[in-house]
């Protein structure tokens, strides 16, 4: 029998998680001692939130994660995963075939077929613990619907999300998107406990502000801010210009904001990448940051800079200049 997630005893969130993209041999190629070592920095610097996907390298990271996992006492972590896109085989699949396309280096011999379906919805929680091996997941989002049919996830793949949660088979349901107008319409139209904000509510740009963060405090459902390097742009003190900005080249007015945070971070003595993490849990929306990274010190020194003491007043100047709300 499936293990059951007893809706008064639904864990909290932890301030920092780690986003497990990576292990899924995003952008790069990644053995699986490499993975293993990734994970086991993040464990041992003090993550106990860990979000992964079936998009995630075509299940890729959902089976490394989930081995490393099953050698941690279940109860001391918390563990989100994601629905909508189910792994089918690939017809089309040719020898040494990879999933560049989305950035991905795996075989592409399976590939994501989109199903909001109750069933679906069912098939790929159940898929999702066998590739991790673990039967209970705390979180189940609904990933990118915009990319499919916001539509029909509002009239189907929600109401399928909040019946397993009334069995008990998930602890809290979600949206897991980069889209502002997705997310405040998801928030507004179902009854959602937890929503990963993806890239739209960080220390550069923060449109999440105008609909999402309001729907979620009316509602009162959490929110967990994930990309919130902005594709990197925010990972060092000092930015660089060449960096990339989502699908293309950073445009200038973005560019102009990015060297003015710079500026005053650093005339406050505060690295940039910590006020990056440490932007959205100022909400009281924000109830946790998930970073993501391919190599263990990174784990570990955005570890250190979730820990950095930030002085009110660079929050206030910021907000004075209007580079973040007030």
């Amino acid at each position: 029998m499936s293990e059951t997630v007893d809706a008064a005893s639904r864990p909290a969130i932890p301030a920092l998680g780690y986003g497990a993209a990576n292990v899924g041999n995003l952008f790069r190629r990644m053995t699986d001692d490499e993975a293993w070592a990734v994970l086991d920095a993040a464990w041992e610097s003090g993550i106990r939130l860990y979000d992964t996907a079936p998009h995630y390298g075509l299940g890729l990271s959902e089976r490394r994660l989930g081995a490393f996992l099953r050698t941690k006492p279940r109860d001391e972590y918390v563990l989100s995963t994601k629905a909508g896109r189910l792994l089918r085989p690939n017809l089309a699949h040719v020898e040494d075939g990879l999933d560049t396309d989305n950035d991905f280096f795996v075989p592409d011999d399976v590939q994501r077929v989109w199903d909001f379906s109750e069933a679906g919805i069912r098939a790929s929680l159940d898929e999702s613990r066998e590739r991790l091996g673990i039967e209970r997941i705390d979180i189940l989002y609904l990933h990118d619907p915009e990319r499919h049919d916001l539509d029909l996830a509002l009239a189907e793949a929600f109401p399928a999300l909040e019946t397993l949660r009334a069995e008990g088979r998930v602890g809290r349901i979600g949206i897991g998107s980069m889209t502002s107008d997705a997310l405040a319409t998801a928030v507004r139209s179902a009854d959602l406990d937890t929503i990963m904000v993806a890239g739209r509510y960080t220390l550069l740009e923060q449109p999440a502000a105008a609909d999402v963060i309001p729907a979620c405090l009316e509602r009162g459902t959490r929110v967990v801010a994930a990309s919130v390097f902005n594709s990197g742009l925010l990972a060092q003190s000092e930015p660089q210009r060449s960096g990339r900005y989502e699908y293309g080249a950073l445009p200038e007015d973005l560019w102009r904001r990015l060297t003015r945070i710079a500026d005053v971070c650093r005339a406050h003595g505060v690295p940039l990448p910590a006020a990056a993490i440490q932007f959205p849990l100022q909400s009281p929306a924000v109830e946790s940051v998930v970073v993501g990274g391919s190599r263990p010190e990174q784990l570990r020194q955005n570890v250190e800079l979730a820990a950095v003491d930030i002085p009110a007043e660079l929050w206030r100047e910021l907000a004075a200049e209007a580079l973040i709300p007030g």
